[in-house]
């Protein structure tokens, strides 16, 4: 149930019972005191407050209570309807201990505030039945907020059900395709990159000049194998098995270190938390790098730099291979790979040799739009 800005019904639903509620105080009997302009008052007060009985249940629980009681002890013997919608609307939103104690201190005081008044001296009898009513309409105020708070518990509960299935649905979904895909291509380019490399091997054993269109199949079977690898990994993630993000980082510097790689990993800025697909794309980024810095570069030491900043996300791993400024960058399927993954973020993605010698991958991430 929404709880924000009063609307127009609210107004147009407190206007029309104040009205009721004022004209019924017009043309009952009510005893003389003198204090018929607080009467009327009240009255309308009681009506009005019904405005806000979705934002604030409990307060308007307690004015239109007071106003009835208030009221009924200046003489004005008006039924009690803006409490009962205030009843009504505590015990939507939840409030039914307060609802039941706030309804025991009216019915107590509505009685008193008769006889001081002076309205009801006719006898036992009648103020038993006019109790009873009283009750029995509180009962039913009450009775119709709970039934209608049960039943938005009861929608809530089946829209949260039907996400859940879908989600469930969805992960199913996921897990088909990544099997389709494992049992339908990995087979295949298992056997592409092994062909390639017996090829180049046998060929480079003889002494014979390797074909570039050979080395160029060998090394895109493997650039393809990897790929695959890291979308059936990305296709099997689920809430069991959390993607990979920068908390990871870690433990890919340590890896590559196994491998004789000098890596150095140095964070800045506030750590602070990161959209999903920010933190993600960023492991993959320092993924990538650092595969390329091992297979491609023969460089002994790589930097890896990861610079919180409060919009952005600087991603930058650098290393000291044997790329030199000259050396024209040939982006291949990882590279291109990491820029499409920045460029969907709405990132920038820079890689390029660096004027002393190695290559330098920086991207730069947004995470305030994102969030």
């Amino acid at each position: 149930m929404g709880r924000g800005r009063i609307g127009v019904g609210d107004w147009a639903i407190a206007a029309g019972v104040a009205a009721i509620l004022l004209v019924t105080g017009l043309s009952g009997q009510h005893s003389p005191t003198g204090s018929d302009l607080l009467g009327y008052a009240l009255l309308t007060a009681g009506g009005l407050a019904l405005a806000a009985r979705r934002r604030a249940p409990v307060p308007v629980l307690a004015v239109t209570g007071l106003c009835a009681v208030g009221h009924q002890a200046v003489g004005f013997d008006v039924p009690a309807v803006a409490y009962l919608f205030a009843v009504y609307g505590a015990v939507r939103a939840g409030h039914r201990a307060v609802t039941v104690a706030a309804s025991v201190l009216m019915l107590a005081a509505l009685p008193v505030a008769a006889m001081v008044s002076g309205l009801h001296d006719t006898g036992e009898a009648f103020a038993q039945a006019r109790g009873a009513l009283e009750l029995a309409w509180l009962i039913a105020a009450g009775a119709a907020g709970e039934a209608l708070r049960q039943a938005e518990r009861r929608a809530d509960e089946a829209e949260r059900t039907r996400e859940e299935t879908a989600r469930r649905r969805a992960d199913e979904e996921r897990l088909h395709i990544a099997r389709e895909l494992h049992d339908s291509l990995t087979h295949q380019i298992s056997v592409i990159k092994v062909q390639a490399e017996v090829a180049v091997h046998l060929a480079q054993k003889r002494g014979e000049q390797v074909p570039e269109a050979l080395l160029a199949i060998r090394e895109a079977g493997r650039e393809a194998a990897r790929e695959l690898r890291a979308t059936l990994e990305a296709l099997r993630d689920d809430d069991k098995n959390p993607p990979h993000g920068l908390a990871q980082v870690p433990d890919l510097v340590q890896r590559a270190r196994t491998t004789g790689l000098d890596a150095k990993l140095t964070i800045e800025g506030r750590r602070n938390d990161l959209p999903a697909a920010v933190d993600r794309t960023a492991y993959r980024i320092v993924q990538e790098s650092l595969t390329n810095v091992a297979r491609h570069a023969a460089a002994g030491t790589a930097w890896v730099r990861i610079d919180y900043r409060p919009d952005s996300l600087l991603i930058q791993v650098d290393d000291d291979g044997g790329t030199t400024s000259d050396t024209a960058p040939v982006p291949g399927v990882g590279l291109l790979g990491m820029h499409e993954r920045v460029t969907a973020l709405g990132g920038h993605l820079t890689a390029a040799p660096r004027r002393e010698g190695g290559f330098s991958v920086q991207a730069e991430l947004p995470v305030d739009q994102l969030s």
